[in-house]
């Protein structure tokens, strides 16, 4: 019999036992996942307040499946994006951060980047793979993303030349799955708007473009502008984008529910639609009667409601807390063309439109459900931002957030229960793509520019929905959203002690770099006792 040296037999019985506590771990973290509910996070692209009839009665363009949606969970009247813009959006729901702190102005195109979210910052995918979620993205990044040239050199910057210099057997080495995600499937940008038109499968792109978009090949109507002339590659269709998302984030539920039911699932699905050019999948075209855009909305909600089928379908319906939004408000030439073509107003009934600091530019349509959780048929009237989903998921994880984490992000866990409470926060910023900014508190909204902080009023169509100013010109604007949400009379000259006031806390959030209050070393690790003890209750069901 062989002889075991006793350092060796020690060393053999010490990684035995680490081993065996690391597996113990991971076994008791799967275990504790089991009980969590599977999360589905779905954003809609420029779809405006009044674009769904479950927020606006009046309109004519059905979406039967977002209205179930409704009916089914939780109506959300005062939830807003964190900006009136793309990238600076997506930013701040995955990092609970308001975006305007990076200083990066406007969005990213082409292969613009590097990615503006830093290395090193807890994002939600993160957290969520931290908790021992499995966690999946489909569709729009747009958050920048770093390729190269044949050199090795970055490439970050948009334009046909840039695109053109990429070499593409090369990884990005900042994309989503360097930022909290185990897969991704979509586009670096804006899917059929910016110079590059292909898809990025994890870090790459297997089928690179090959040709330069022939827009003359493209479909011609009002909503088919903005559609730059980049390159394009075979397998890249611009009518059916939406479509290939669609079948990705399916083919990962189903994966999901048939080889790794034991553990929980995070996945961001971020449409296209309803962005410009307005190019509906061909079995959605004429669906309406009401021209590309409203086709383009229907194809939307048959998206949202496939997804909801295939989560019935696999038996993971009732585990999933599912939340639907947009990134901000209704595009301008969207909203122009549907009003005077179809009476159809996409912003109603707010003031403004996207890029837009008025409520048109950041108040989206907001959907909740979790079956025996979220009340069905309800609504709320708090203001929440998407920065809350950050801390919302935390609270609902326990996971202790540090006060370098999602500084700008509240919890409304509370709210999903049903449970009354003071408002969710004290006070929400607002951000438009030149990085103006506003500020809500109650009733009193504040804005701390002149116009609208993104889209020109003076001139051009939008003329025509410009308001008289008053003739001393205020540096700002003060609106009581309570007696004037069209927010028609500017305040600023009655009210100087309000906005003092709100400007003070503007300079302070900006200053400390957060709106969320500093969090205690002490914080809770689990959610508090009356959500765990309902939770539980509704796992042992």
């Amino acid at each position: 019999m062989c002889k075991v040296p006793k350092a060796m037999s020690f060393c053999w019985t010490r990684s035995i036992l680490m081993l065996l506590c690391v597996v113990s771990a991971q076994a008791a973290l799967r275990a504790e996942s089991s009980r969590r509910p599977n999360v589905l996070v779905i954003l809609a692209d420029d779809l405006g307040y009044g674009d769904l009839q479950c927020f606006n009665q009046g309109s004519e363009i059905p979406t039967p499946n977002l209205n179930q949606f409704a009916a089914e969970g939780m109506r959300f009247l005062d939830a807003h994006s964190p900006s009136t813009v793309c990238t600076p959006t997506r930013y701040s729901l995955l990092t609970g951060r308001m975006a305007f702190r990076t200083g990066y102005r406007g969005v990213f195109t082409g292969v613009g980047g590097p990615c503006l979210i830093e290395e090193g910052r807890l994002t939600l995918g993160a957290m969520m793979q931290n908790a021992g979620y499995r966690t999946a993205m489909s569709g729009k990044w747009h958050i920048g993303m770093t390729f190269f040239d044949a050199n090795g050199a970055a490439i970050n910057r948009g334009g046909l030349e840039a695109v053109q210099g990429v070499d593409f057997s090369k990884p990005s080495t900042d994309g989503p799955i360097n930022r909290g995600f185990d897969n991704f499937f979509g586009t670096v940008c804006c899917p059929t708007t910016d110079w590059l038109y292909a898809y990025v499968v994890d870090d790459r792109i297997p089928v690179p473009p090959t040709a330069v978009v022939d827009r003359n090949s493209l479909p011609k109507h009002p909503w088919s502008f903005d559609c730059r002339p980049g390159v394009v590659a075979p397998d890249f269709d611009l009518e059916e984008v939406d479509m290939v998302f669609l079948e990705k984030s399916r083919a990962f539920i189903k994966n999901h529910a048939e080889n790794h039911r034991d553990q929980p699932f995070f996945l961001f699905h971020s449409m296209q639609a309803v962005h410009l050019p307005s190019f509906p999948s061909q079995r959605f075209q004429g669906a309406t009667g009401l021209g590309p855009h409203a086709d383009f909305i229907v194809e939307m909600d048959h998206v949202v409601g496939e997804l909801m089928s295939t989560l019935r379908e696999t038996g993971l319906d009732q585990d999933t807390l599912v939340i639907f939004t947009s990134d901000n408000g209704p595009e301008v030439g969207t909203v122009i063309e549907m009003r005077e073509r179809h009476q159809h107003d996409g912003a109603f009934p707010w003031r403004g439109m996207k890029r837009d600091n008025w409520e048109g530019g950041h108040r989206v349509p907001t959907l909740v459900r979790w079956p025996q959780v979220v009340k069905a048929g309800g609504s709320v009237n708090q203001t929440i931002c998407l920065t809350d989903f950050f801390a919302t998921l935390a609270e609902l994880l326990g996971v202790p957030l540090r006060n370098d984490q999602a500084e700008d992000s509240f919890s409304f866990l509370p709210l999903l229960f049903g449970q009354d409470q003071p408002s969710v926060r004290p006070y929400t910023l607002h951000q438009t793509i030149s990085l103006a900014l506003a500020i809500r508190k109650g009733r009193w909204k504040y804005l701390n520019h002149r116009g609208s902080g993104g889209n020109s009023y003076a001139r051009g169509r939008l003329a025509k929905y410009a308001l008289p100013e008053s003739q001393s010109s205020p540096e700002g604007q003060l609106y009581d959203l309570e007696a004037d949400p069209g927010e028609t009379k500017n305040l600023y000259e009655i009210h100087p002690e309000l906005v003092k006031e709100l400007q003070t806390i503007l300079n302070l959030s900006i200053a400390t770099g957060r709106s969320a209050p500093l969090r205690s070393s002490q914080q809770t690790k689990h959610p508090p006792a009356a959500i765990k003890s309902q939770l539980e209750s509704e796992g042992s069901r």
